[in-house]
């Protein structure tokens, strides 16, 4: 196999990359830990939400390979990813000043349906944006370079999702912005921080575009990348590559398969659960003060896990490097599997930092190992659409969740959620034990 020289770049050049997706996970942040309570406010019924949270997982497996094939196959004058995180980066910040307001457009439909229009717009925004990071991360870095660009990118998104999980409570306690619902508007503390998610989303992004270079086709050759000319490429493409996806890939795509169907549970039902199961409220309270305390509890609680991450990544190039990849990764499924089960036994609020101790674990190998181990088993020139094709195995398990993860909690649950946190840490463990089957290639 050829060998491709890329140089080696500095600790500000890989922080600098990845800024803008700090802007992305500050958003991200606000939706994942806000928007179901934003669908009960309009109206949702708790065993409902997982359907409304389809729109994500749904736009992002059409989205990422689209957008991974053309920004693997088009370079222009801004270069070849950065034009696709920019625009998607535009179209997250419209949809976070949009969503929290769905109901002052009440006379055209529903709330709760503009409400879930406004989500899925916000998540295929997000993807666009997305995809082409993990890609640029691995055009610029040589291999040897791979983890520690993956984990600098883990502890920047686990910066920004602290400042988003915890900003709505920020507002509430230090600057007295009202968390209650009036007249079935969203609270005023989660109004203003999507408000403020929108500059910052604009902001990182822009510092990204404006301080990362991408290599030119010419440069590329000259590192010793194959012929990059693609005048026939096309979307038909796309499949061809899914149908000849690497051994690696395929196997990763039974721990992805495990992991995202157990985040998407926490995501969708941590607020309604920890409200029953350690506030003690019934389980029709979805607009109450201390409902909405308890999610303002949630949101920081997801800041913390987020905030663990930042830390954690920090070290797992050095824990990876003494104990492998997939021990690494397969240790800290384990630490999340067992965070998510602890909060069925939890009564005190406050405990339940313990719990996100341990969901921070899995949450910063899952952003950084899956694709480390992936990343030396991709063709070069199909890095872009290859890591959008993985993305299939992201959006699927929360799809399969979207659809049946709501009846379950209904007619097996008796819609108390909290046994849908409790499944979601069993199947964390399984992803434990599936990685280290994974043949990883050197």
């Amino acid at each position: 196999m050829k060998k491709i020289n890329k140089p080696s770049l500095s600790l500000t050049q890989i922080i600098n990359m990845s800024v803008g997706f700090l802007g992305i996970q500050f958003g991200f942040a606000l939706q994942n830990g806000n928007a179901s309570r934003i669908l009960q406010t309009y109206g949702a019924d708790v065993e409902h939400l997982s359907w409304f949270w389809l729109a994500a997982p749904l736009t992002g497996m059409i989205v990422q390979p689209i957008i991974g094939h053309y920004s693997d196959t088009t370079w222009g004058r801004f270069g070849r990813r950065k034009p696709y995180f920019l625009a998607g980066a535009i179209l997250a910040a419209v949809a976070l000043a949009f969503m929290p307001n769905a109901s002052f457009l009440a006379g055209i439909l529903p709330a709760v349906v503009l409400g879930a229009g406004f989500l899925m717009f916000m998540d295929a925004s997000f993807n666009i944006a997305m995809e082409p990071f993990r890609a640029l991360v691995a055009d610029n870095l040589p291999d040897e370079q791979n983890t520690t660009g993956f984990s600098v990118q883990t502890t920047l998104i686990g910066i920004g999702a602290i400042a988003g999980g915890f900003l709505p409570t920020i507002l509430n306690k230090v600057f007295n912005v009202s968390n209650e619902s009036i007249n079935g508007n969203v609270q005023d503390n989660v109004l203003y921080s999507f408000y403020v998610g929108s500059v910052i989303i604009l902001v990182a992004i822009l510092w990204t575009v404006f301080t990362t270079k991408e290599y030119s086709p010419a440069e590329r050759k000259s590192f010793g990348f194959e012929d990059e000319s693609h005048d026939q490429a096309s979307l038909k493409d796309i499949f061809k590559d899914f149908a000849q996806m690497p051994t690696t890939m395929k196997q990763l795509g039974l721990v992805q398969f495990f992991s995202w169907i157990a985040l998407f549970s926490m995501w969708v039902y941590a607020t309604p659960a920890i409200a029953h199961q350690v506030y003690g409220l019934p389980l029709e309270d979805h607009s109450s003060k201390a409902y909405n305390d308890a999610g303002d509890w949630v949101s920081s609680l997801f800041g913390i896990y987020n905030g663990v991450s930042a830390l954690y990544a920090l070290a797992l190039p050095k824990i990876a490097a003494l104990f492998g990849k997939k021990t690494t990764h397969a240790f800290s499924l384990i630490c999340g599997g067992l965070g998510l089960i602890s909060i069925f036994f939890i009564t005190n609020p406050d405990y339940l930092v313990l719990s996100m101790v341990g969901i921070g674990f899995a949450w910063a190998s899952i952003l950084a190992m899956p694709y480390a181990i992936l990343a030396n088993s991709i063709p070069i020139h199909k890095m872009g659409v290859y890591m959008g094709i993985f993305n299939f195995f992201i959006t699927f398990p929360q799809i399969v969740n979207g659809i049946f993860g709501g009846m379950v909690v209904k007619h097996i649950y008796g819609s108390n959620s909290v046994y849908a946190l409790l499944l979601a840490g069993i199947f964390m463990i399984l992803g434990a034990v599936s990685v280290m089957f994974v043949k990883e290639k050197q």
